[in-house]
């Protein structure tokens, strides 16, 4: 969405229905800026609305044509008209969920964080954490990875001064403020495993944390960013701590304790318990969680061509390469980690649960501008304390847990299938230039890619942001449509004229518009279908007939979750997918080129990353050729 317009919806990090993980980064590419503090807009949005029963219902229905065999959909038409009769089980559950929105800031929120986030067991390496590539930096050596980093911390720092001194400015969608909480919700927090649920601590409500936490050589250390008055360190001097950081954790054993962060959830609260039962480690880990953020300062990995590095970078900050490489260089639970190799190769991971993607994407081209744009400024020499390093006391039951989590990982590893391609041939000028929405355009041709595949086409799940009410977090777009079906079943048919694909091209492209604005006007129906079901759970009704049938376990299987994640930085988001025969699509639309992720599963046979990516190139130029070979497509 590009200055309240809805020709871009700048999405995220995507979401898992089926077994509701989380989802999504959504921004405005330039969003407004409007004057006042966080807490005096905050308390004059609007409260996310319940959309009436009957009309979540017929667009479900309309939601499943394009997914579901006609049979099937006759037998869900009946059960839905019986969910909705007059007094019966769907309007008990809708008057319930109407009290619940009357009570609360937000009817989803608490819903959504506990069930998509904390309650999912799945580890949060891969499955969960998107991880982000940045541009590659013009540094060969240890000097110039640690001064990079020491101008990343600053420019993270200098970031901080604004959500601390709440001056940051308010986003805003066609002159509509925006939900700025989860910009408060990323710096010094961190998600703690319990055996059931996980929670996440955020350490700004009391004494904010002064220090952040550096990992290298799989060691961690404590480093002080804040001197006693107040001023953050200068880039000079945090240099300065990270060689002596550097140097320190060469002559220490390497045990890769953070790699116990990347297990199935049960499992890392298990090892948790043991870990922190030792006073010296209770108190190491205390202090991870409480730092404003991690950095993390790679070892070299192997090199590889030109073509394959982009996707060899997603791997290293998705999940670190495996316990053989950098996977032990992290701790997964902290909310931002930032990610700098020897040979230039930067980037970040970060753990969803706290927020989506905007004060990520945000934060990431703020420091991108400030690490371009101040020099090194040399301060004059204090003497500054040694950077304290974090002490654990490796037992055998946790050198044991270490590594069984070694093993898990290295097998995760090997199953995660990456293909990252930047598509040259034309970026988001051309859509713009044909009156198209550069995202609904890629969403379609992604549509266009799968069909010539698999012959049919899938439930899509895109995220769509919901910060225009108070404590908003997202919906889905459902990208596969009636309209994007008539569409990729004409594209290749040569019985029907170019004309008439061009116009079935712009009713998909207009329809993926009309679900993507009533998305995120609170009007679509993934979020309002997740409330009743759960709704009827908390009232300890029967689970109505409606969430148990097969067209609802198709409509929340997403072979496709997709995101788009602009940022001002060239840069690219990547995820894994969200179902174990699905993939996971990520794209950052340039001016001129087109930054694409795609992920899946080895393990499965009928998936292949490349295979997608190289039929998504050949749609979009497919798409861009019929345009522009038919005049009149001119809108």
């Amino acid at each position: 969405m590009k200055n309240g317009c809805l020709d871009e919806v700048p999405e995220g990090r995507n979401c898992k229905p089926t077994s509701l993980k989380p989802g999504c980064l959504v921004r405005p590419i330039a969003p407004t800026k409007l004057p006042g503090r966080y807490v005096a807009h905050q308390k004059f949005l609007p409260r996310l609305p319940v959309p009436p029963l009957q009309q979540t219902l017929d667009r479900y229905l309309l939601a499943l044509k394009p997914i579901v065999s006609q049979e099937e959909l006759e037998g869900t038409k009946q059960i839905v008209e019986e969910f909705a009769k007059q007094g019966g089980v769907g309007q008990r559950l809708q008057a319930s969920l109407e009290r619940r929105a009357r009570k609360t800031e937000n009817w989803l929120s608490d819903w959504w964080l506990k069930i998509a986030y904390l309650e999912y067991r799945l580890p949060v390496v891969i499955h969960s954490s998107p991880g982000v590539v940045l541009p590659k930096q013009d540094y060969h050596d240890r000097q110039g990875q640690l001064r990079f980093a020491a101008k990343l911390i600053s420019g993270i720092l200098d970031f901080k001064t604004m959500i601390d001194n709440e001056t940051l400015p308010v986003e805003a969608l066609g002159g509509n403020p925006l939900c700025m909480n989860q910009y408060y919700q990323i710096l010094s927090s961190c998600r703690i495993p319990g055996s059931k649920r996980d929670s996440v601590v955020n350490y700004t409500q009391t004494k904010k944390p002064t220090h952040i936490t550096i990992v290298h050589n799989f060691q961690f250390f404590e480093l002080f960013v804040y001197n006693s008055d107040g001023s953050p360190l200068t880039v000079d001097q945090i240099y300065i701590q990270l060689e002596k950081i550097w140097h320190s954790s060469l002559q220490t054993n390497k045990e890769p304790i953070g790699i116990l962060t990347t297990g199935h959830r049960n499992t890392w609260a298990n090892d948790y318990n043991t870990l922190i039962k030792d006073k010296v480690n209770k108190e190491s880990v205390k202090c991870i969680q409480k730092s404003i953020f991690t950095i993390c300062l790679d070892a070299p990995v192997p090199k590889v061509s030109d073509e394959l590095y982009m996707s060899h970078m997603a791997a290293q900050m998705l999940h670190g390469g495996g316990s053989r490489w950098n996977s032990g260089n992290r701790w997964f639970d902290k909310t931002l980690q930032f990610i700098i190799g020897e040979d230039g190769t930067c980037g970040l991971v970060y753990e969803h649960s706290p927020a989506e993607g905007p004060p990520i994407v945000a934060l990431m081209d703020h420091v991108f501008e400030y690490c371009n744009s101040s020099a090194l400024v040399r301060s004059p020499m204090i003497p500054l304390p040694m950077p304290r390093k974090l002490r654990f006391n490796i037992t055998p039951d946790i050198k044991r847990d270490i590594e069984k989590a070694k093993q898990n990982l290295n097998m995760m590893v090997r199953d995660m299938d990456i293909k990252c391609l930047v598509f040259q041939h034309f970026g988001k000028d051309f859509s713009k230039s044909q009156k198209m929405s550069p995202d609904a355009f890629i969403q379609i041709a992604l549509q266009l890619a799968y069909y010539r595949i698999y012959g049919e086409p899938c439930a899509t799940y895109e995220s769509a942001s919901l910060r225009m009410f108070h404590l908003g977090r997202t919906d889905t777009i459902r990208s596969a449509s009636v309209e994007s079906l008539a569409f990729v079943t004409a594209m290749d048919n040569p019985q029907q004229q170019n004309q008439e694909k061009v116009t079935l091209l712009t009713k998909a492209v207009q329809a993926h518009r009309a679900y993507t604005d009533m998305a995120i006007r609170g009007q679509a129906i993934d979020r309002h279908l997740l409330g009743l079901k759960l709704q009827a759970i908390e009232d300890l009704v029967r689970i109505p007939e409606i969430f148990m049938d097969t067209s609802y376990a198709v409509a929340f299987h997403f072979n496709l979750s997709t995101s788009q994640v602009p940022a001002k930085t060239d840069c690219l988001m990547c995820f894994g997918p969200v179902v174990p025969d699905g993939y996971g699509v990520c794209y950052n639309p340039m001016d001129d080129h087109i930054n694409f992720s795609v992920t899946a599963f080895n393990s499965c046979a009928e998936t292949n990353a490349a295979k997608l990516a190289h039929y998504l190139e050949q749609a979009l130029v497919d798409v861009k050729e019929l345009l522009v070979q038919t005049p009149s497509s001119k809108l």
